[in-house]
């Protein structure tokens, strides 16, 4: 299988996606329905901190969007389905925790953790969808930057940021999986995300290390 293309900085974004209290602090979200340690999320905290701020670092860089998933304060905008698949999971969406209300937005745990918390001119999504397509302007945001490549890294690999990437794939764009900066709490389900990024010939993109995007943008930064 051949290696993936460079990366043109002009035309590429960085999604951070959900790096939020509730599913990287104790207390949050996360905490209630995994239980454990968070290690798994731990553990990919540096390595997406050196991947944002080398893209804030590279000149002319297209775009750096941050998604959150958050829910209105009456549970308005949660289905019964989701409702109740959170319930079973021993985090019911609102519930009141240490964070605040489980993934209720204007939370303290709904907002992004400090160590990789948005600057001024970044772009902050809330969404009420697993992906950060359907319930956003994600996609007006990128088209109308000239986008074509985007940067994936965030929590969690199976739901939210699996969900975004097959949402980017259908609509066109090229995809870079940073296998370090992306996880979830179960090794194996961790693992079978990044399997399934390069079956069918890489059918969802390009699954890559932190390290091999910042090589690639700066290669292209120094031409």
């Amino acid at each position: 299988m051949p290696g993936p293309p460079p990366i043109l900085p002009e035309k590429a974004a960085l999604i951070m996606i959900d790096f939020q209290r509730d599913f990287c602090d104790e207390g949050g979200y996360a905490d209630a329905s995994f239980g454990g340690d968070r290690e798994w999320v731990e553990s990919i905290i540096p390595r997406a901190s050196s991947l944002l701020r080398a893209c804030r670092n590279t000149p002319n860089f297209g775009v750096i969007v941050h998604t959150r998933e958050g829910y209105a304060p009456d549970l308005s905008d949660v289905g019964a389905v989701k409702k109740r698949r959170s319930e079973v999971a021993g985090a019911p969406i609102g519930r009141k925790g240490p964070l605040g209300q489980f993934l209720i937005r204007g939370e303290y745990g709904q907002d992004t953790i400090d160590r990789l918390r948005p600057l001024p001119d970044e772009i902050v999504l809330d969404k009420n969808t697993f992906g950060a397509f359907v319930s956003t302007n994600l996609e007006d945001i990128l088209r109308s930057r000239g986008i074509e490549q985007i940067i994936l890294a965030g929590v969690t690999a199976d739901v939210c940021v699996h969900t975004t990437l097959r949402e980017a794939v259908d609509r066109g764009y090229e995809c870079w999986y940073c296998k370090d900066a992306i996880s979830t709490p179960d090794e194996k389900i961790r693992e079978a995300c990044e399997a399934m990024v390069e079956h069918e010939g890489g059918i969802w993109g390009w699954l890559v290390t932190v390290d091999d995007v910042i090589k690639s943008i700066s290669i292209e930064r120094a031409k």
